[in-house]
């Protein structure tokens, strides 16, 4: 009786170059292979690694947020200025907590067997978070670009900004991961 293959290293599961699992015991194990509860590991040190580079934009931002509320040229911002940073401040403030969603639930799942779930969970919510940085961001030029240029100029070089959040954090994973697994 044969042992099925067990995934291999990488994100890239269907990588005919990935090293495969023997079909046998008693065949050698290929180098660069790793069982499912390695592999899962290894996921979930690279996502936290990069989860802490995001963080540190989130409070960089958020402190740039904070300190705006407190100069004397904030009473002078319109109505709709005033709503865009409150919009922006709350969206920094549920980015950082969905950033660090990730490592909360790591933390209070330690050692649970299930670390390939809990990745899969970490991943999506890391995206959530992307989607709204890329939102807090935006808004955080919006108002700037409002105060100094005007809101003609503000929103069409935000919705330019937002076009580029889009294409590099969305489309072109997505368009990448596509075109790894259409290739011959």
């Amino acid at each position: 009786m044969t042992t099925p293959p067990l995934p291999g290293r990488g994100d890239d599961d269907d990588d005919p170059d990935r090293p495969h699992a023997p079909d046998h015991p008693d065949e050698p194990v290929p180098p660069g292979w790793e069982n499912p509860a390695v592999r899962a590991d290894r996921r979930l040190v690279e996502l936290l690694q990069e989860l802490r580079v995001l963080q540190t934009g989130v409070q960089i931002v958020f402190a740039f947020l904070l300190g705006v509320a407190f100069t004397p040229r904030f009473s002078q911002l319109s109505d709709a200025q005033q709503d865009i940073y409150v919009a922006t401040l709350l969206l920094t403030v549920v980015a950082a907590a969905v950033l660090a969603t990730p490592v909360a639930l790591h933390r209070g799942l330690f050692r649970h067997p299930a670390k390939a779930r809990i990745v899969d969970v970490s991943a999506r919510i890391a995206q959530l978070g992307l989607l709204l940085l890329a939102t807090a961001l935006t808004g955080a030029v919006l108002l700037v670009l409002d105060v100094i240029l005007g809101t003609p100029a503000a929103v069409a070089v935000s919705a330019a900004i937002a076009l580029i959040f889009a294409a590099l954090w969305f489309v072109l994973p997505w368009a990448v991961r596509r075109a790894t697994r259409e290739r011959p």
